[in-house]
């Protein structure tokens, strides 16, 4: 089960950055169809979760249980998505596990 939480944060942090990379017009901006086949068939990411950085851009989460990669993406009203994140390890968070974590003697 995933932390909602945990995910809520990390969309939340994307969305600081968002604004200014969504804009950007470089290689990591294309068409959001075209991003999504790239990421799936290049590192097998599949969404994991979505939210709304502000009434016109979407933050979606993106990652691959197989290998762990994981990319933060921001899409414009006008179908344009650009990566502003991406990573390695990404780990869903189960509610019961995040205190053990985040070093909670409890």
């Amino acid at each position: 089960m995933k932390s909602q939480r945990w995910i809520a944060r990390l969309l939340i942090g994307a969305g600081v950055t968002a604004g200014a990379a969504a804009r950007a017009q470089d290689a990591n901006c294309r068409e959001r169809d075209a991003l999504v086949a790239l990421l799936a068939q290049r590192y097998g990411e599949t969404r994991q979760a979505i939210g709304l950085s502000s009434a016109t851009q979407m933050v979606e989460i993106f990652a691959s249980d197989e290998t762990g990669s994981w990319t933060i993406t921001v899409t414009r009203p006008d179908g344009i998505a650009c990566m502003v994140a991406a990573g390695e390890h990404f780990e869903a968070v189960d509610e019961d596990l995040t205190p053990a974590l985040l070093g909670d003697p409890a």
